[in-house]
């Protein structure tokens, strides 16, 4: 059974300082990161195997990395609303917040509640995990029914206005992969984004362009119509 250590040293053996300005410049927080890649976290975590108590201590090092791995190898059927709120209150980068929604939050049905309690909070990163997780959710829960998305429309739409770059930029892309997941939320994602244009709101003008240039073009509508097909 590995250990904190044993963790920790595997991502210092495949750590690339040298990478971390740019991370930085990409808005990835510099804090304690080690410079390791996604797929070498993936490795690790598939070597480790699923770990809830290691995923905890894991998280209390507060290396990015290191609780990027957590998510990877943690119990979703373990997971607590306590914990998802311990979690969250401590993310303070996008890339982490993503991982953490995509490996984890997602897989538990508490996901849905915490997107509506997520999108009314405050702070940057919490907020941003209300929207990520719409769009983890609307990429991988095949057996969402589309009422569920409808009454995320407006979650959305409330979120549009915030000027905040990591808070728009996780709207945009949950308005849009909802457009993405079937003709029907297509066409409801795209008149949601026609009501955003309207809003005085630069963020949302810029979140409402970004959405229909999307889910408008010729790649996005080729492969609905495969769907539909």
């Amino acid at each position: 059974m590995s250990s904190v250590e044993d963790i920790i040293k595997k991502l210092r053996e495949r750590a690339r300082p040298d990478q971390v300005d740019g991370m930085s410049r990409y808005g990835m927080a510099a804090e304690g990161r080690l410079g390791v890649s996604v797929p070498d976290m993936r490795k690790i975590a598939k070597e480790n195997g699923k770990d809830h108590r290691l995923a905890l201590a894991l998280w209390k090092t507060g290396i990015p990395e290191a609780r990027i791995v957590a998510a990877m190898i943690a119990e979703p059927e373990k997971l607590t609303e306590e914990q998802m709120e311990d979690w969250v209150k401590d993310i303070n980068s996008w890339d982490v917040c993503d991982q953490v929604c995509m490996n984890l939050f997602e897989k538990t049905p508490l996901a849905w509640k915490k997107i509506r309690e997520w999108a009314e909070r405050d702070e940057e990163f919490v907020k941003r995990a209300a929207f990520a997780l719409i769009a983890c959710l609307a990429w991988h829960d095949k057996k969402a029914g589309d009422k569920q998305f409808m009454e995320l429309i407006p979650v959305i739409q409330r979120g549009a206005t915030d000027e905040r770059n990591f808070v728009k930029k996780a709207v945009s892309w949950a308005l849009r992969n909802i457009g993405k997941r079937n003709p029907n939320l297509n066409m409801i994602a795209i008149n949601a984004a026609r009501d955003i244009q309207h809003m005085d709101s630069r963020a949302a003008r810029w979140i409402a362009s970004t959405a229909i240039r999307e889910l408008e073009s010729e790649a996005v509508q080729r492969r609905l119509k495969r769907r539909r097909n």
